[in-house]
């Protein structure tokens, strides 16, 4: 009896790929390593920097991982995954991405040659996730305490984020501005980073860089009769326009008569008197309007010696009432004394090529500016994200209070202990927790080859380092104590990039079959 001859069955359309079993793992492993190795360069003090040119011919100079990851047009999908864990470490940190993207690589680099050994992906997930476990422990162990008054501590954590960056130059003056920033923005549950604003402004260098208790307004003075300098201001705050309003209806208004005319103007000059007047009685000194003021409006205010700006951004309007304590208002029919705020001066001045209004010396402002300054707009760029990596970094061990040394000391030790708890396991999990072990090396030794040393002996120095807190420092070659020399990180920052980088390594490892739709052809 003759075999049947089997018709094969295609369930795909001719337009679509697939990739299974070991060459799907194999695909999806390299993006992972190649997008790691894109920003490995970029980890550490010595770290170097990227130019990155869009379409349009914008020059972007960094080596902040996320802003890197950004730029860079990503197309494959498990690369796209890698990019995901930077953008979820900055949004829930604001710091530490580099060190979260070189681990998942790197794990996915020693998975590959788990697979290799003809190790189940399973196996080596079911190992990654005893290893991530007992890492975390090993952290909240290793952990020490923050005070919230511990100013010095403070501007070290600060300073370690920026160390690196283009503001390292200034990143003892920008640390410290930093922490004075984090304490007007700290209540008793939160850290409102949000009410910090940042104004950039080129021109001079990093160290010119200051605090401003209260905010800056990239704004002018609507009306050239007005005062351009308030002393002991009081603040009125709208988020209405101080118009005359608009029927919400179609209406037609019938003139027969020239002197009509001069009437209907001057029952609007009344009215715009009556709204001037009401801002008067308050005795408001500044008024800050989220929407327009009426020509006839500014005037009337110029000449009662009242400055008024328009068309503030509705999260400034927001960040002078917590830096005022002025109530914003929606109608001007709730114009009261009451209602102000208060500042010690309000001036205009001129930034660069531009006016800007500074309301400052708020005497418990809760809404502060950090005016950062640089010399091009490149360097300027680079200090904004190296401030606001510190600030991230600020936030994270004021909510936490929990910190640990840095220079790649926390991985050795973490891998250490990784490395004991792999001695006590029987199956073949082991192997997947001694590579996750030796995975979390990939900090130290990125650091000592980006110092331009000898990874090899750095590692191995590390290794027999009686050191409490074995570090590299890159500057000497010598292994030092980092918490000795005041590299410190909050703990967060370690957790929520182990967190991140297994979970996406053992996701990618997961997936064994990659199907890709194609667009038809016309």
């Amino acid at each position: 009896m003759s075999e049947k001859h089997i018709q094969p069955v295609f369930i795909l359309s001719d337009a679509s790929t697939r990739t299974q079993g070991r060459s799907a793992q194999r695909n999806n492993i390299l993006a992972a390593k190649v997008v790691a190795e894109t920003v490995r360069t970029t980890l550490g003090p010595k770290g170097m920097d990227k130019m990155l040119v869009d379409a349009q011919g914008h020059v972007t100079i960094s080596n902040d991982g996320v802003t890197i990851l950004e730029e860079m047009d990503i197309d494959h999908p498990a690369a796209k995954m890698i990019v995901e864990i930077a953008r979820t470490q900055e949004n829930e940190i604001g710091d530490g991405t580099t060190t979260a993207v070189i681990l998942a690589g790197e794990l996915l680099k020693n998975a590959e040659q788990l697979l290799d050994d003809k190790i189940h992906p399973t196996v080596i997930i079911k190992g990654y996730r005893l290893a991530h476990e007992h890492a975390l422990q090993t952290l909240k162990t290793l952990s020490r305490t923050v005070r919230a008054d511990d100013q010095e501590l403070l501007e070290h954590i600060a300073s370690t984020a920026m160390t690196g960056k283009g503001a390292e130059s200034a990143k003892q003056h920008l640390s410290s501005l930093c922490v004075q920033a984090t304490k007007h923005v700290t209540t008793a549950d939160e850290v409102l980073i949000d009410n910090i604003k940042i104004f950039t402004l080129p021109g001079e260098s990093s160290s010119s860089s200051e605090l401003i208790s209260g905010l800056v307004l990239d704004k002018q003075v609507v009306h050239p009769n007005m005062p351009t300098h308030v002393s002991d201001a009081k603040i009125l705050l709208l988020n209405t326009s101080l118009e005359l309003q608009e029927t919400e209806m179609d209406a037609k208004i019938s003139i027969q008569d020239p002197s009509q005319i001069q009437a209907y103007l001057d029952m609007e000059e009344q009215l715009m008197n009556a709204l001037v007047q009401r801002i008067v009685k308050t005795q408001a000194t500044v008024v800050i309007c989220q929407k327009g003021i009426d020509d006839l409006a500014a005037y009337k205010l110029a000449k009662h010696g009242i400055l008024a700006v328009r068309r503030v951004k509705k999260s400034d309007i927001e960040k002078l009432a917590k830096a005022t304590g002025a109530h914003v208002l929606t109608d001007t029919k709730d114009v009261t004394a009451d209602a102000l705020g208060s500042a010690g001066r309000v001036v205009q001045k001129r930034v660069g090529e531009e006016m800007a209004v500074f309301v400052t010396e708020c005497a418990k402002a809760q809404a502060v500016t950090l005016l950062l300054r640089g010399a091009t707009t490149h360097v300027l760029d680079e200090v904004e994200r190296a401030v606001t990596d510190a600030l991230g970094d600020l936030r994270a061990v004021l909510l936490t209070k929990s910190i640990v040394a840095g220079a790649g000391s926390v991985e050795v030790l973490v891998a250490q202990a990784l490395s004991e708890f792999a001695k006590t396991l029987s199956g073949r999990e082991q192997l997947a927790v001694q590579a996750f072990a030796d995975a979390l090396l990939v900090i130290p030794r990125t650091l000592a080859e980006n110092a331009g040393l000898d990874p090899i002996d750095v590692l191995a120095d590390l290794a027999s380092s009686q050191h409490t807190w074995p570090g590299v420092d890159v500057y000497t070659g010598n292994v030092v104590d980092a918490w000795d020399a005041r590299v410190v990180e909050p703990t967060r920052i370690k957790t929520q990039a182990l967190s991140s980088a297994t979970e996406v390594a053992c996701m990618i490892l997961r997936i064994d079959d990659v199907i890709t739709a194609h667009e038809k052809a016309n």
